[in-house]
């Protein structure tokens, strides 16, 4: 099966989405390789939870990478990213479900924060 017009869509349509919405889908996928890394360790699926993992930390990393330094609260959005890089790092080394039940909720908050910043900047252009 030829994909490569699904790959031209994809791309196409990562390239039409506003910085909002690019962060949105970035937060979503870490939220849901979160929720996958518990489903694995559920199932001692070892492979697929550190996979999961190490996506999560990638995205955090380019979450932080990505931050407009000029802004003050850039800093404190670096240090939170790094606490996230840190437990994630805790959590798959010790596969500790207690932990990343715990953290999972604060990933899903940041990415509520963030989805209400971007509807009330689009409201505001609006």
């Amino acid at each position: 099966m030829d994909t490569r017009g699904y790959q031209q869509y994809k791309q196409q349509s990562i390239n039409s989405m506003t910085p909002g919405e690019l962060l949105m889908l970035l937060y979503d996928e870490l939220v849901k390789r979160s929720t996958l890394a518990g489903l694995a360790l559920d199932k001692q699926d070892w492979p697929l939870f550190e996979a999961s993992l190490d996506r999560c930390v990638d995205i955090v990393n380019y979450l932080d990478d990505t931050l407009d330094r000029q802004y003050p609260i850039s800093r404190d959005l670096s240090r939170m990213y790094d606490y996230f890089t840190y437990e994630m790092e805790r959590i798959k080394a010790g596969r500790n479900k207690k932990e990343l039940e715990r953290l999972r909720p604060m990933l899903a908050d940041m990415r509520d924060a963030f989805r209400a910043a971007d509807k009330n900047s689009g409201e505001k252009r609006a």
